[in-house]
């Protein structure tokens, strides 16, 4: 017996899993900076919130391969809340955003076709591209004053494979939103080279400013583009498993007809919550404020910590739960990050998006704010104490 290539993945634990492990296990508190689990981080949800679930509707199995209309239609409205008409028909719901994304691979590659990501990045969409038997390639997210797109790094990564660009709307984990004239410089590409747009929106209400970031539901002219997004962050609410796809475009038409194929032949939506996407989607705004008060008040927590130490600095950030720090470049970050876990916090290496292995490290905004004040005191103290008076830094500048 043989199992496929497409799975031939190194199982074992990671050094950092295992140190992360027996950590635990010993006893000593940790502080974790790394949360990406709303659920997990003391916010105040609905009581009735599980109500929703109960329509009694959701008794009789009525399979509509495109979701619930009712369902798509509260999607329709929350990005009419965004100043975006769209149609129900251009709705595709999903169990979630990796989902979602499985299907646009299978409606737009073959085997072997590529897609094109920014770097830094989330590191997900590499094993649900070779499950799809698609290649990623990566293209830089650059720092110069802000994150922005290397427009030519983009074409220099395309080839005839190419067949998608993704964009994550705001980035995870740099918090870059993209902007018009990236948009604009996106829209030329993809019509250069014929490709489709695939943005990720799903951080798109947990935005820094002040000005409310446009969705990519309203389109760019002569490319076909399909908006990600789901209820995991917009209503905090990741264990409920529900997602869609908008599509829009001059082939939106012959892509919803495909992609209800697609969804047809496995029928992954489950009635009760369908039924519930539209109390949840109208009742979001309790869980964003929390989340949004949360966030601000530890990246204002991190930026007066970091005014005591001169070797890390934080990049700028637009919007999302995380924060990129720029720290001496020393060591591999993994070293860094296993010393710092000795010292009681637990923190990503930035490696894991996709930066290089030694300068970077990437922290959540997402927990309490007693545990990052604690954990972020103790890095702090990491450097200040342990790096510090090795009197060797380098310039940590980007």
């Amino acid at each position: 017996m043989t199992f496929s290539k497409r799975t031939d993945w190194n199982t074992e634990e990671s050094v950092l899993a295992r140190a992360h492990r027996e950590r635990m296990r010993a006893g000593p508190p940790v502080a974790d900076l790394t949360a990406s689990n709303p659920t997990r981080c003391g916010f105040e949800y609905d009581a009735d919130l599980l109500g929703a679930l109960a329509d009694v509707r959701a008794l009789d199995y009525d399979p509509q391969p495109l979701g619930l209309l009712r369902a798509r239609e509260a999607v329709c409205g929350y990005y009419a809340d965004h100043g975006v008409t769209i149609s129900p028909e251009r709705v595709l719901l999903t169990t979630s955003t990796s989902e979602a994304y499985s299907f646009l691979f299978k409606l737009l590659c073959d085997p072997g076709n590529e897609v094109v990501a920014p770097q830094p990045g989330y590191p997900l969409f590499d094993f649900l591209a070779v499950l799809d038997d698609v290649k990623i390639k990566g293209a830089p997210l650059v720092y110069d004053y802000g994150w922005q797109i290397e427009p030519e790094g983009f074409r220099r990564a395309l080839t005839a494979e190419t067949r998608a660009i993704v964009l994550v709307h705001p980035n995870n984990p740099t918090g870059h939103f993209t902007k018009s004239w990236e948009a604009q410089e996106f829209a030329v590409i993809c019509r250069e080279r014929g490709l489709s747009l695939i943005v990720d929106e799903v951080f798109l209400d947990y935005g820094f400013g002040h000005a409310e970031p446009a969705s990519f539901a309203a389109g760019l002219e002569g490319v076909d583009v399909y908006v990600v997004s789901g209820l995991s962050k917009i209503a905090g609410l990741p264990q409920m498993k529900a997602a869609w796809v908008v599509a829009t475009g001059p082939r939106a038409a012959e892509a919803m007809e495909r992609q209800e194929v697609i969804s047809d032949t496995f029928l992954s939506m489950n009635a009760p919550v369908q039924g519930a996407i539209p109390a949840w989607i109208a009742g979001r705004n309790g869980i964003q404020q929390q989340i949004k008060e949360r966030v601000a008040a530890n990246l204002a927590e991190l930026d007066r910590q970091l005014e005591a130490v001169d070797a890390v600095r934080r990049l700028d950030v637009e919007g999302g739960w995380y924060a990129v720090l720029r720290i001496p470049a020393l060591q591999h970050d993994e070293r860094t990050v296993l010393e710092l876990l000795e010292r009681g916090v637990w923190v990503h290496p930035g490696y894991f998006f996709g930066m290089e292995e030694t300068g970077w490290l990437v922290v959540s905004l997402l927990g309490t704010v007693e545990e990052f004040k604690t954990g972020m005191g103790l890095v702090v103290d990491y450097f200040r104490t342990h790096q510090l008076n090795n009197n060797c830094l380098v310039d940590s500048e980007v």
